[in-house]
């Protein structure tokens, strides 16, 4: 059974940092074959795809919004995904959940319909 556990959430101020940390478990293949993203959600909204990372690691996806700012990575020895978020405004608050797809590649990979595994989230909040 798959499992993904987020953590590094928390509260900072505009123009902080954080790392949001997804620890894996549980593939029926090598995590370097699993295709990843976070999402985030605030309520009253759909879930909005942040970043994603796909086809062995080697593709990366960012929403335009978060571009030059979040870098999203794989951490294969330790079977992690990480989101490195930086310059961090008061619309990137939410709660960010990490997502799984047994897919190789994503044609969308930023829609959360592609995802089958999903983790519990951890809260972002930025303030001004």
């Amino acid at each position: 059974r798959v499992q993904l556990v987020e953590s590094g959430g928390g509260s900072v101020q505009t123009g902080g940092s954080l790392r949001l940390s997804c620890a894996a478990s549980g593939f029926p293949f090598t995590f370097s074959d699993v295709s990843m993203a976070w999402f985030r959600q605030v309520p009253g909204k759909d879930r909005e795809g942040v970043a994603a990372i796909y086809t062995g690691g080697s593709t990366t996806s960012y929403t335009d919004s978060v571009k030059g700012r979040f870098t999203i990575s794989q951490d294969h020895a330790n079977n992690t995904l990480i989101l490195q978020m930086n310059s961090l405004k008061p619309e990137d608050t939410g709660m960010y959940y990490c997502a799984a797809s047994g897919q190789w590649y994503l044609a969308s990979p930023l829609s959360a319909t592609k995802y089958d595994d999903w983790g519990q989230g951890t809260q972002v909040t930025i303030s001004s």
